[in-house]
């Protein structure tokens, strides 16, 4: 597994990590069962902190892409179909939440943004 962290990113540090393993775990890249590094080494590797790390294991932990079991480690979760869905859907809509505060700032009513997405679906 191959995670980038972009130092000068506006993107914290833990949700690169959470994006990169969220997207390695639906691509399958990451597969049930895999056992993922310890939170040290994972901190180690990345040169950040092992709370940064913890954050990120929690978060997807909390998902339900990941799975920590007390005194072995945490594990890549199995995912289901209705899982994955579910879990594309909370992307789209962390991007959506990103598109509306866009559009707010550009004053894109509501109406011209659905307008342009039926225009998008159309072609």
């Amino acid at each position: 597994m191959n995670i980038l962290i972009d130092q000068l990113s506006q993107t914290p540090i833990y949700e690169q990590m959470e994006n990169q393993i969220r997207q390695s775990i639906l691509s399958g890249e990451l597969e049930a069962n895999y056992m993922m590094p310890s939170i040290r080494k994972m901190a180690k590797e990345l040169n950040v902190g092992i709370i940064t790390v913890k954050r990120a294991y929690d978060d997807l932990c909390n998902e339900g892409l990941l799975v920590s079991i007390q005194g072995r480690g945490v594990f890549v979760a199995s995912v289901d179909t209705d899982k994955e869905k579910e879990v594309r859907r909370g992307q789209l809509r962390e991007r959506l939440k990103e598109l509306k505060a866009f559009c707010d700032a550009s004053d894109i009513t509501k109406e011209e943004l659905i307008k342009e997405l039926e225009n998008i679906y159309i072609k």
